[in-house]
């Protein structure tokens, strides 16, 4: 068998990117746009013969040409990937694959966390990482007859996401509020974070939880082995369920609450699948229509076009005056410079 050695591949080099291309798309993957690291193997004549991605701690993208499988070539790819992400201090990582590949990855020494049959099946390189994280929120379960939870981004915190929080916690005797600490939003967490807990203070039924690696926003949910992107969203959404309904147990969770938005299609895919699923495991899905400010619906995206176009001002009747204060003060001004220099801050 031949030995063959595993190259960083760099986004000027056009061939090798060019070859990386045909590679996937003949093993039926579709390049993710979402990467920040890519290798391939290469034969003799220079030609790639395998390939892998990384994007912050997750493995993505990886194919072997069918004419060189059985060779190994999968491992040497993995291996090398695994020993980039240690270098740079990622230690704890996750995978999406095909269900037929997953024992597979399981032999190269990942776990299965939750799969959605014949979509995805959601790997990390550590036994109990999930079970540790869910015997850390079982640690802060309440009593309680009615225990609910919702899930918020918040790119920014907006009078929207506190209406459905005040709406959720006045319905209930405890809230589990998860905010999503990936940080793929251009407000970064640790902010979106304090401005969701400074704009929920007057509440005392809440207990805040980061999501962790756990739970993903749409931007960076794999979509390269999925045919389109609906297929993405559904399998997203799925996954999403599978992970959440084990929370929901370790919580006592019998309800969860998202926010109705007509004009996002990915909103409206995730919403159906959530409100014909959820209850198949006792646990209600609570849609609740959007608040809105002069007959239009609040949006995270309009108030980040508004502090785009230097209209900050006009935010003030659209979010909490704790979010508000942030923008308008010093502190705000990176954040408000990272909007600005973002082509588009609308997200659908």
């Amino acid at each position: 068998m031949s030995e063959y050695t595993v190259s960083k591949v760099y986004p000027s080099d056009k061939r090798s990117n060019s070859q990386i291309e045909k590679l996937l798309l003949a093993e039926g993957i579709r390049r993710d746009k979402n990467l920040d690291y890519t290798c391939a193997v290469y034969d003799e004549d220079y030609d790639v013969i395998a390939t892998g991605s990384c994007f912050g701690n997750t493995l993505r993208c990886m194919a072997v040409s069918h004419e060189h499988q059985g060779e190994g070539l999968m491992n040497q790819v993995v291996s090398h990937l695994v020993q980039y992400e240690y270098e740079r201090g990622i230690n704890n990582l996750f995978l999406y694959t095909k269900c037929s590949s997953a024992k597979f990855f399981g032999d190269l020494g990942f776990y299965e966390i939750v799969r959605v049959n014949n979509q995805v099946v959601f790997m990390e390189n550590r036994r109990t990482g999930f079970s540790d994280y869910l015997s850390d929120l079982s640690k802060t379960k309440r009593g309680g007859e009615n225990i609910a939870a919702l899930v918020l981004n918040a790119n920014p915190f907006t009078l929207g996401h506190k209406f459905l929080v005040e709406k959720a916690a006045s319905e209930n005797d405890i809230l589990h509020v998860f905010i999503v600490s990936e940080d793929a939003s251009l407000v970064p967490f640790d902010v979106r974070k304090r401005l969701v807990i400074a704009g929920t203070s007057h509440l005392h039924n809440l207990i805040y939880h980061d999501t962790g690696p756990y739970i993903i926003s749409n931007a960076t949910f794999p979509s390269y082995f999925q045919k389109d992107d609906e297929a993405v969203i559904e399998s997203h959404a799925n996954l999403d369920l599978e992970i959440f309904v084990r929370i929901a147990e370790a919580l006592g969770i019998n309800a969860r609450y998202v926010g109705e938005e007509p004009k996002s299609i990915v909103t409206g895919i995730y919403n159906r699948i959530m409100s014909a699923k959820l209850p198949e495991h006792g646990i209600k899905c609570v849609i609740v229509p959007r608040k809105t400010e002069g007959g239009r619906v609040i949006s995270a995206s309009d108030v980040r076009q508004a502090i785009k176009e230097g209209r900050l001002e006009e935010i003030r009747g659209l979010v909490p005056e704790t979010t508000y204060e942030y923008f308008a003060s010093g502190e705000g001004e990176k954040v408000i410079e990272r909007i600005r220099g973002t082509k588009n801050v609308i997200h659908y």
